[in-house]
């Protein structure tokens, strides 16, 4: 069986998710089109020698329909014989993406492949695809009468289950914050951020290369004032134990970002003269109760565990995304994490969460800190819409 390493992984900064973001003027195939092409550039490749591409990205629909991995792989300037689809798994969708491009190394089925994700948010607002509609149907209907609940509201119950408190979301969310400040004034992301060129609502061209969505001077005593998200008046009368702490501040925002990383055998990476940096060591993907919907990392992650053959104890960091505060702080719970290794430089909370990006985004965050403190293992961990979760540990080379 063949290794699958990861020569390189980039990203575009995080733009807030609304009109008036920085990458809001920015066609979403043209996002995708740009860190593509970065992927080929930087390492010295003609597109003819990619074998596919693989592309997360959850809202399909509008200027994100119609198969944007091959909009994206053309609007690149990819010769026309490499073909391109597009993976929805929620928010995990480019870490399946590049699960899915690993397992075809190692399987044989591809030499180079490149897995990567993309959202708009503010050209693709966040449930434009469903609005109005009826999601479930008579079956699932039936099988849940009580009806499922929004994420939001989800992130709620998990804070309730595992005994999270307001005051513990919003010091985990600041932290996130300054985590990621910290890290941008170190140079720390610089290696993975494309800058790309932008316009702004003036008319005004500049390269934008950060992310817009870390707020430096964030504080737990600014994030106490603000209102709690989900409780609405029905749902307060279906769930009565709820503390409601759940607030855009202990939140990720809605983010529009892209994020590429470029797979293959180690064997071709020699050919090619180009450096493994890293390895995949193992994998998992589960489904969990929908009702919960954000607890899938924690099955995930004691599957992949029993898989690896590792410890615990053996990772030297783990990326849990950060889509509710709640959703890591529970995981570090299950798992007595120590939370100098848990998102180190921070996470969606600042960073953004760029849904379909997020899986590639986080991967070149966790091979980037591993590189630069000498790390062997680490874990990426994501929970995903319907109750699911992909996992997976790289090996540092």
């Amino acid at each position: 069986m063949s290794r699958a390493v990861i020569v390189d992984v980039i990203r575009t900064g995080s733009g807030k998710g609304k009109a008036g973001g920085a990458l809001s003027g920015v066609h979403p195939t043209d996002l995708l089109a740009q860190v593509l092409r970065a992927v080929l550039q930087r390492n010295g490749l003609e597109s003819t020698q990619i074998d596919d591409v693989l592309v997360g990205c959850v809202s399909q629909f509008g200027e994100q329909s119609t198969n944007i991995a091959r909009a994206g792989v053309l609007a690149a300037g990819f010769d026309s014989t490499v073909p391109a689809t597009t993976i929805d798994r929620q928010c995990g969708s480019s870490q399946q993406a590049a699960t899915f491009a690993a397992q075809g190394v190692m399987a044989g089925a591809y030499d180079v492949v490149i897995a990567a994700g993309v959202e708009s948010m503010s050209r693709v607002p966040l449930g434009t695809a469903s609005s109005g509609q009826d999601l479930f149907g008579d079956l699932l209907k039936k099988r849940f009468p009580e009806g499922l609940v929004n994420q939001g509201v989800s992130a709620e119950l998990i804070a309730e289950r595992w005994k999270l408190s307001r005051e513990d979301l919003d010091a985990f969310a600041a932290e996130s914050h300054r985590r990621a400040t910290a890290a941008f004034g170190r140079g720390d992301f610089d290696a993975e951020i494309l800058p790309i060129e932008v316009t702004d609502e003036h008319g005004h061209i500049a390269m934008f290369a950060s992310d817009e969505t870390v707020r430096p001077q964030t504080t737990v005593e600014a994030l106490s004032t603000l209102q709690p998200a989900f409780a609405t008046p029905e749902l307060k009368r279906r769930f009565p134990e709820l503390q409601w702490s759940i607030t855009p501040g202990n939140s990720s925002p809605l983010t529009d970002g892209a994020s590429a990383a470029l797979i293959m055998s180690e064997d071709r990476a020699q050919q090619l003269g180009l450096r493994p940096r890293a390895r995949f060591h193992s994998f998992s993907v589960v489904g969990d109760d929908p009702l919960y919907m954000l607890t899938g990392p924690i099955p995930a992650t004691h599957k992949i565990l029993h898989r690896s053959g590792l410890a615990f104890a053996d990772l030297d960091a783990y990326e849990v995304n950060e889509a509710f505060a709640s959703v890591p702080l529970a995981w570090a719970k299950e798992f007595d994490a120590d939370p100098e290794k848990l998102n180190p430089r921070g996470g969606a909370i600042a960073l953004g969460h760029a849904l379909g990006s997020s899986g590639t985004r986080i991967l070149g965050s966790l091979l980037n800190y591993l590189e630069a403190t000498g790390g062997r293992y680490g874990l990426q961990t994501m929970c995903e819409g319907g109750g699911m979760a992909n996992a997976t540990i790289i090996e540092r080379l």
